[in-house]
């Protein structure tokens, strides 16, 4: 089969996974749901994906992608950007990518757990160009070392996990808050990256 109509029919698979993501969770979704939404029907989901996790781990790899490209589009359009109009510019970039912050704070752990090696290397290979560009933004905006713009880089990917499930309580949640008299402080997802940007970037000018 040539590459063009592999292609296709992945991408396929994986927008229907992602429209099943966006109604049910993890859990609830397996490969006959995913199969019953597209054209060529579930048998053949096998000859591109083994087990359902692969098929997210290709969503999220996409998302990745997506928010490459955003990254590579600031250092390409900006010479100078104060820290305040890089922190509006990523947390821009973030607000875009919903699926890969709900991925990577909810299923990351089982996606990599059930998915065959070559299949997590393609996500890292993406993964590991997010990492370089956002090395590159720091190196290049606020002029950090190699080292310094590296640490800075692995503080913020981690912070990120947190933001999906801080900012997307359910009314049930929400009740047991209440119930514990909890003074929760709820932030919009918006307000939450900006704020965790700017205290990481911290005395950086």
């Amino acid at each position: 089969m040539e590459k063009r109509l592999v292609d296709e029919r992945k991408e396929e698979i994986v927008r229907a996974c992602e429209k099943l993501y966006q109604k049910l969770d993890f859990k609830d979704i397996n490969i006959k749901l995913i199969g019953e939404q597209i054209s060529v029907g579930r048998t053949s989901i096998y000859n591109y994906f083994e087990t359902k996790e692969e098929i997210f781990l290709a969503l999220l790899e996409r998302e990745y992608l997506n928010w490459n490209e955003d990254l590579a589009n600031i250092l390409k359009t900006y010479t100078k950007l104060s820290k305040e109009d890089f922190i509006d510019k990523i947390t821009d970039t973030l607000l875009k990518r919903k699926i890969l912050l709900k991925l990577i704070s909810m299923n990351m752990f089982q996606m990599e757990a059930n998915s065959r090696v070559e299949r997590i290397t393609n996500f890292k290979l993406v993964f590991k160009e997010s990492v370089s560009l956002l090395k590159q933004c720091f190196e290049k905006f606020f002029k950090m070392k190699d080292e310094e713009a590296e640490e800075i880089t692995f503080t913020i990917l981690p912070f990120l996990v947190g933001i999906y499930p801080y900012t997307s309580l359910t009314d049930k949640m929400k009740e047991a808050i209440n119930k514990a008299n909890f003074q929760y402080k709820f932030y919009t997802d918006k307000e939450l990256i900006k704020m965790g940007l700017e205290k990481i970037l911290g005395g950086i000018k």
